[in-house]
């Protein structure tokens, strides 16, 4: 019997799950998927639980209904690749493995902020993000949120509690110079620009110092706030950087041209966790996934895989409400209701397939 255990049920996990099952499989080969819920989260989504705008049914997919992959649910423990076994907490379950596949994606990075981790909300975890929009959607008239961070992430949860709570004064801090420093000048200029007509305060140049209960205290001003959201970085989960593994510069494990860990050619990588030239996307943790699947469907037929070929993203997009948004299309930047249809049309995309 080879086991094939799979860690995380996110993008990239459930892409070589998929993968695997699209394939005739020798009955000799055991799969088990292990996720902290039992449904795939559409992470991308999360934005929308934090500001109220999406019931949680509308992020969630079931996993895979089928014979030839098992189950489990819970929060892992430890990853022991010495003795090759998956502890867990709650339960004295000790799962072994062949073949192991790591997708546990990322968590917040708070750069070592006072009062950040412990008094700001998330939108990294299911959990976090439905805390997130129980605190925003519980504030009385005229509450206050700040949110750190202007990347991806930041834009999409401040634009959606705007559009969510016209009521709320929001703020925006932004490291940088300009909103979305990784895209088109001309995005960034017609984000700005939305966010001067829908009445988000951007504060640029910002240098959180620390996090109280009730503000955030930037380049020595504290601003009094009802709700902070942390959207200002992410780092591997934590069972990642524990690993006796070769790391980068950001803590993310460095694999050879198969997705294998050099001394540990029996356990992959794939995501948040894994070392690469692009920045973290569920497109990218789905390309490496389903290149991941093609990898192992070789080796556990006991044959020399193939090259995985080089990973080519699509571009990426981003909202401002349900009906506005941006993105980079046939390398292109684009903005307006044509990228935000786009986005829509990704996820329905995702849904059925």
């Amino acid at each position: 019997m080879k086991r094939l255990v799979v860690l995380g049920g996110g993008y990239g996990g459930l892409k070589v799950v998929l993968g695997l099952l699209q394939h005739q499989l020798p009955e000799s080969i055991e799969i088990t998927l292990v996720d902290r819920n039992p449904y795939h989260s559409i992470k991308t989504e999360f934005y929308t639980i934090a500001a109220g705008t999406s019931a949680e049914k509308d992020v969630r997919l079931s996993f895979p209904d089928d014979d030839r992959v098992q189950y489990v649910y819970g929060e892992i423990m430890k990853i022991d690749t010495e003795n090759e076994q998956i502890s867990f907490k709650d339960s004295s379950k000790i799962l072994s493995y062949d073949y192991l596949v790591i997708g546990l994606g990322c968590e917040d990075n708070y750069h070592g902020i006072e009062g950040a981790e412990e008094f700001t909300h998330s939108v990294q975890t299911f959990e976090k993000a439905r805390k997130a929009g129980l605190a925003v959607c519980n504030l009385k008239a005229y509450g206050k949120v700040s949110v750190v961070g202007a990347g991806l992430s930041g834009i999409e949860v401040a634009s959606e509690i705007r559009e969510s709570r016209p009521d709320l004064n929001i703020r925006l801090l932004d490291r940088g110079a300009t909103v979305l420093k990784a895209f088109d000048s001309k995005i960034q200029e017609y984000v700005a620009e939305w966010f001067v007509k829908n009445e988000v305060d951007v504060l640029h140049h910002s240098n959180v110092e620390y996090v109280e209960k009730d503000g955030v205290c930037n380049n020595g001003v504290c601003y009094v706030n009802d709700v902070t959201i942390w959207t200002a970085g992410v780092q591997p989960n934590y069972l990642v950087r524990e690993l006796p593994f070769k790391k980068d510069t950001q803590e993310k494990v460095i694999l050879n041209d198969y997705y294998q860990v050099p001394d540990h050619p029996n356990v992959y990588v794939v995501g948040d966790c894994a070392s690469s030239e692009y920045s973290p996307s569920a497109q990218l943790a789905g390309q490496q996934g389903e290149q991941i699947a093609e990898v192992l469907l070789a080796v556990l037929q006991d044959k020399e895989p193939k090259k995985p070929k080089e990973i080519k993203l699509k571009g990426t997009l981003g909202s401002l409400g349900k009906s506005d948004g941006f993105g980079n299309m046939m390398q292109k930047p684009m903005t307006g209701l044509l990228p935000r249809l786009a986005k829509s049309g990704v996820l329905w995309l995702n849904k059925r397939h």
